[in-house]
């Protein structure tokens, strides 16, 4: 099992900025835990996601040398990418990449096309760095716009990246409209097709949805999952209305409830939690 918490995209639509020093203290009780990986900022345009300027200045206010959580940084494009693969510290670059046209243009000011192209070469800058390149499908179950969707689309999209050397693809329930046979339909076609892939679940949730997405997504043989303490977040391009990110402590409550245990920091968990309600 492999868990991802996300406190960038916890932050991200906020309208209120949280200052650079309690963002810091913040990501640096969530390295306390042990999590997997943590997706903590990201290299776009401070425009675009001005809650995420600073996030230069918060990796380097980070102490890494007691954790083995590896770090994970969102880029848009080969610029943010050339940016990201200055801090040799990051681990994973996290790029979105839409199965639907209306969103990717939503979101990068890419059509599908362009965005493959940026792929290419931002996974060249990834590998260049001794980083790896981790592709989110996003609209990964279904999308609101009216364009196609099924999971063969899916398997056609995984085909392109797998030929350009990606290895791990997060499909991600953007606006939280996938349902839970959808979700497992999703990873019962993938995993079995492409076993050399790590396929993982990035899904946006409700209180009424998050078990049974969870459910889902496990019996479809997902083993990756990112969440958020306290379920905050979602896209701000998305739409107006965010449905928030699964919850991390759900999540771990879920998986012991299904005999998995978690090697995380008990304590330092229920400290990230304190600090949680007060950031948010």
């Amino acid at each position: 099992m492999y868990v991802v918490e996300c406190p960038r995209d916890a932050m991200q639509g906020l309208a209120h900025f949280i200052p650079t020093a309690q963002k810091t203290a913040y990501l640096q009780a969530l390295l306390a835990v042990g999590f997997d990986a943590l997706d903590f900022g990201s290299f776009v345009s401070p425009k675009a996601i001005p809650q995420l300027a600073d996030t230069v200045e918060v990796l380097a206010g980070l102490d890494l040398s007691r954790t083995r959580t590896k770090l994970l940084a969102i880029i848009a494009n080969e610029r943010g990418a050339e940016a990201a693969t200055q801090h040799p510290e990051i681990s994973y670059l996290g790029y979105p990449l839409s199965v639907s046209e209306t969103f990717q243009q939503r979101n990068t000011n890419r059509g599908i096309a362009e965005a493959l192209a940026d792929v290419a070469h931002i996974q060249e800058h990834a590998v260049r760095a001794g980083q790896q390149l981790v592709v989110y499908l996003s609209m990964g179950f279904g999308n609101p716009y009216g364009d196609a969707y099924e999971p063969a689309l899916l398997a056609a999209y995984t085909e392109k990246l797998t030929a350009l050397g990606i290895d791990i693809i997060s499909l991600a329930d953007t606006v939280g409209t996938g349902t839970a046979p959808v979700i497992e339909q999703a990873f019962q076609t993938l995993i079995p097709a492409f076993p050399q892939v790590t396929f993982g679940a990035h899904l946006h949730t409700t209180p009424a949805t998050w078990e049974a997405k969870t459910a889902a997504a496990y019996a479809g043989g997902c083993r990756r999952f990112d969440g958020a303490i306290g379920g905050f977040g979602g896209c701000p391009m998305a739409g107006d209305t965010l449905t928030g990110n699964l919850p991390t402590e759900n999540l771990i409550a879920w998986l012991a409830l299904h005999g998995v245990a978690l090697a995380l920091n008990r304590a330092a968990l229920a400290e990230a939690q304190q600090l949680a309600a007060v950031t948010f």
